[in-house]
């Protein structure tokens, strides 16, 4: 577990920017939980993959409105190679 109570992945920590949206937003947050460690590896790489500090912005919107939306693992990406 995280600071706050928020689970990382498998290989990465979460950052502190997605730990700080995902508990701006109780439903991410429950979402985030119900997932595998391997599923949350793999949306923390998928958002820290961003090069840009606008692309990892729009990646974690995206993130937390797909978990809401009950997405488990990012879609149309390679996935995460550090596994």
């Amino acid at each position: 577990m995280d600071k706050k109570g928020i689970a990382g992945g498998v290989v990465h920590t979460i950052p502190d920017d997605l730990r700080k949206a995902l508990t701006s937003s109780s439903a991410a947050q429950t979402a985030w939980k119900d997932i595998t460690p391997l599923a949350r590896n793999e949306w923390i790489c998928w958002v820290t993959s961003g090069k840009r500090v606008e692309t990892r912005s729009i990646r974690i919107k995206k993130a937390l409105s797909k978990l809401k939306g009950g997405m488990r693992r990012p879609c149309c990406w390679a996935g995460c190679t550090h596994r």
